[in-house]
């Protein structure tokens, strides 16, 4: 009986073990042919440890086939590495293949850090291969031109056309295509307002070009400029009239505000000149209604008799009478 168990479970542990078997046959069987028909070798350990780290083996067998058909020397440890980090094989894989073709010298460590850090490295290659043309101003900033003014105030409205190339040695870490839209708009700009007159930039757009690209704006960029061209020409406001005739209008404002207060300062100068003309004139009242009183001291002391007041009296009357006359 004991026998019979044994058996049974020697010949369980061999079914489980031939539909093991036949499973990883079917699974990578296929992948096995297809590698080895194409020159790239492959082992069923090496797709069985692939399942295993949860790595697609289909993917890495393909990109494997497709650079080893390009000439490219990468082995399966590092495109199993790029995978793990999170990175795109295929994109590094093609991107690799358009730069071998192109004559553009891009490596794998190279290709991966582009990869791993959020470029498209494939985009990155044909923009090389076909350089891109960027619109100044982007459509995107809600402006439709760039706006300067020369030296006799007048405005022009500028629409330019960038045409750069991706710079493979600067794609990491260099700036990207808002940078050279910006320093692009600072450059026209600077150009017009440079420009003696607005006719000389009607007359000779590519003076406004060249000048902006003489300032080497690819600077620390992922991209190489190649031309900057103006599109367009426009001519807009009279600044410099619109910016004088403000500042006359300012200077009048000032200059009225300055009359009223200095007309304001007059009035009340007045006014307080009124005011001590009225106290002057109390003083007076009180002054000569001390003159009674002293009259009257001066009759109680016996300094002035009554044939002296009489006298003072009409020299007070004939003078007041000359003064009627002469009035008259």
């Amino acid at each position: 009986m004991d026998t019979n168990y044994i058996v049974y479970a020697v010949v369980a542990v061999v079914l489980l073990i031939s539909l093991f078997v036949m499973v990883f046959f079917f699974n990578f069987i296929r992948l096995y042919v297809q590698a080895l028909v194409s020159g790239v070798r492959v082992t069923f350990f090496d797709l069985l440890g692939m399942t295993l780290r949860k790595i697609n083996p289909t993917e890495v067998v393909n990109a494997r086939i497709q650079a080893a058909r390009a000439g490219l020397n990468i082995s399966q440890m590092e495109m199993e590495s790029h995978i793990l980090a999170g990175g795109k094989l295929y994109n590094v894989i093609n991107s690799m293949i358009a730069a071998n073709k192109a004559g553009i010298e891009l490596t794998w460590q190279n290709a991966t850090a582009i990869d791993l850090a959020g470029r498209d490295i494939f985009d990155a290659i044909r923009t090389s291969v076909y350089p891109k043309v960027i619109d100044v101003p982007n459509a995107q900033s809600g402006r439709s031109t760039i706006d300067g003014v020369a030296k006799n105030g007048i405005q022009l409205k500028v629409k330019a056309k960038v045409t750069v190339r991706t710079n493979i040695k600067r794609l990491v870490g260099g700036a990207t295509e808002e940078t050279i839209v910006a320093r692009v708009g600072e450059g026209i700009v600077t150009a017009i307002g440079s420009a003696v007159d607005h006719k000389d930039v009607l007359e000779n757009p590519d003076r406004v070009s060249k000048a902006v690209l003489a300032k080497g704006l690819d600077a620390n960029t992922a991209f190489e400029i190649l031309s900057i061209d103006i599109a367009d020409v426009d001519v807009g406001e009279n600044i410099g009239a619109k910016l004088q005739g403000e500042q006359a209008e300012a200077d009048k404002k000032r200059a009225q505000a300055e009359a009223e207060k200095r007309r304001a300062m007059a009035v009340a100068f007045e006014q307080e000149m009124v005011a001590k003309q009225a106290e002057n004139r109390a003083l007076v009242v009180l002054a000569e209604a001390e003159v009674p009183k002293a009259i009257a001291e001066a009759f109680r002391n016996g300094t002035l008799g009554v044939m002296d007041y009489y006298r003072m009296k009409n020299v007070q009357a004939d003078s007041a009478m000359r003064e009627s006359i002469a009035k008259t």
